[in-house]
């Protein structure tokens, strides 16, 4: 595998399990559970740096996602997660200075990105699971730590003429939060323009009544009363929740994917590389069976249940993708199996959204498919006989950049949509792939969703659903020639064009975030003020004090 982070060089593995948790504790009590940070300065994923003051990197995070994942799918008794400390008069400092002054800017970038992630995951399951977040500050509270408390529902701060709320960066680091604070700040909680021009200069941040009087937080309380106001307040989260009354959830076993220098092979996908064409190929497998049709046998099946499984895998595959192999610029993305039994898949899906678990399963589809969205490769889908491009995975297809139909009369080679291509998997844009596909002729998504039956490759050409329906003659050349153009261009600028191209139509909250997040990192993050000899993530912690370049560009 590729060198990854910093002076360590493991490739990073996204799968843990709470009893490998070494910076949070995870505990239940009846509807509420509590997420506890307490990060363990040694144990970082590289020994460059100590994570002092429950400062976190990737490693932190990673837990945390898994644990909200377990949340969902293991105990759906849970209806709300109190998110706290248990270092004494610390809730986070935040994301760990030394750790990206140490880190290279591909590292931050996908570093940030699996963060706003992981909190959007959050704000997620508020919207859509029935859990409600709340976050007990019981310290101080800075950048990322305040940016992990934005994601939650409500917000309590100790009140103890110390603790407050910061986002420091700007006057302490020359850069910028890099989790969505200043524009969940804003966005969410509606913090006035000014105040948060404050609020976001003043590295001591802002605590006591005065957070509350800003926005900041939704209430502060006494330290000998913060416990019981605690309690208190998730118990009304909780009883606001449309999760059952008590389990049994599933248990999500380990992935456990065949790993070596060329492949990653799971169950239902394989991630192949060819380094020397710096191309993937990213292949996923449909049902060999029939899947579970009833929500009792689904939970039966438990992670075993098709489109869990393969998406479970899909989403690992993409995040070791990002983060292990950087050279790696093009996937092309196949599927293989009987479209039949992935519509049919999909029938059980739509019929039964309204119970919890396959709810759970819906929108974990959604999050990995969100996570293709922003991952910074350039995707082909290739349409070939023996695809199952259909329903759900023909939503791969329409995330691609461009997608290559083989048109051969002698070999059937169809595609075919359901009803979870009408609406059950929005981009971060809330609009659907298909409606991004024809903003400019909304009416064609009814039209092509009331198709009977599936599209040949002329047929789904004309319909606009693939890029390009070579014949079996030109098929080689064509593919051949997009993949290796393709590895012509440069990186960067080909990073900049999908992000431009793949989120057409209104903005929301979440897509100010990332592309926001991409504009100032790809700028901020390499610029001189920052991380020059003398700027300001350079010189913090040391004797030296940054020096500006003052030209405003």
């Amino acid at each position: 595998m590729a060198a990854t982070a910093t002076s360590d060089t493991r490739p990073v593995d996204f799968e843990t399990h709470p009893g490998r948790y070494r910076h949070w504790k995870l505990s239940f009590d009846g509807p509420v559970a509590t997420l506890s940070m307490d990060v363990q300065e040694d144990a970082g994923l590289s020994s460059d740096y100590k994570l002092k003051l429950n400062s976190y990197d990737l490693g932190v995070d990673i837990e945390l996602a898994d644990a909200l994942q377990r949340i969902r799918f293991e105990h759906p008794e849970v209806h709300a997660v109190v998110v706290t400390s248990l270092k004494e008069r610390i809730f986070c400092a935040g994301a760990n200075i030394f750790m990206l002054r140490s880190s290279s800017h591909g590292w931050k970038v996908n570093f940030c990105k699996f963060t706003n992630e992981t909190r959007l995951a959050i704000e997620d399951a508020s919207e859509h699971s029935g859990l409600k977040f709340l976050a007990a500050l019981n310290g101080i509270c800075a950048g990322g730590g305040y940016e992990l408390a934005l994601a939650c529902d409500e917000i309590v701060l100790v009140d103890d003429g110390n603790s407050a709320v910061s986002l420091p960066e700007t006057p302490l680091l020359g850069v910028l939060p890099g989790t969505g604070g200043l524009t969940r700040v804003v966005d969410k909680r509606m913090v006035r323009r000014d105040l948060a021009d404050v609020f976001g200069t003043v590295a001591e941040g802002v605590k006591g009544k005065r957070a509350v009087e800003w926005r900041l937080v939704d209430a502060v309380v006494p330290r000998s009363q913060f416990d019981e106001a605690v309690a208190t307040r998730a118990a009304a989260l909780a009883a606001m929740s449309d999760r059952p009354a008590t389990g049994p959830g599933i248990a999500l076993g380990p992935l456990e994917p065949s790993v070596s220098d060329a492949a990653i092979a799971y169950s239902t996908v394989t991630l192949g590389i060819d380094r020397e064409k710096r191309v993937a190929t990213l292949t996923i497998r449909g049902p060999e069976e029939a899947v579970p049709a009833t929500p009792e046998a689904i939970q039966q099946a438990g992670d075993r249940f098709w489109p869990l499984r393969a998406f479970r895998e899909l989403d690992d595959a993409l995040l070791r993708l990002r983060v292990n192999e950087p050279e790696i610029g093009t996937v092309l993305v196949r599927t293989e199996g009987d479209a039949a039994r992935v519509l049919e898949a999909d029938r059980v899906l739509a019929a039964h959204q309204d119970h919890w678990l396959v709810r759970e399963i819906v929108h974990h589809i959604k999050r990995t498919l969100k996570r293709m969205d922003l991952t910074a490769r350039s995707f082909f889908a290739l349409v070939e006989p023996g695809s199952c491009f259909a329903g759900t995975l023909f939503e791969l297809a329409l995330a691609a950049d461009r997608a290559y139909m083989l048109d051969d009369p002698d070999r059937p080679n169809q595609i075919a949509l359901s009803p979870m291509n009408a609406g059950p998997y929005p981009m971060s844009n809330g609009l659907t792939r298909l409606a991004i596909r024809f903003l400019a002729e909304p009416l064609r998504v009814e039209a092509v969703l009331a198709h009977d039956g599936s599209f040949d490759a002329q047929e789904a050409a004309e319909a606009g659903l693939v890029s390009f329906a070579p014949d079996e003659l030109d098929w080689d050349d064509e593919v051949r020639l997009a993949i290796e153009s393709r590895a012509t261009f440069s990186p960067d600028a080909l990073t900049g064009m999908e992000a431009n191209l793949r989120f057409a139509g209104p903005e929301t909250m979440e897509t100010k975030i990332f592309g926001r997040l991409t504009a100032w990192q790809n700028w901020i993050f390499q610029r001189p003020n920052a991380v020059g000899e003398k700027g300001a993530l350079t010189s913090y912690g040391s004797p030296n004090r940054p020096e500006f370049d003052w030209k405003r560009t």
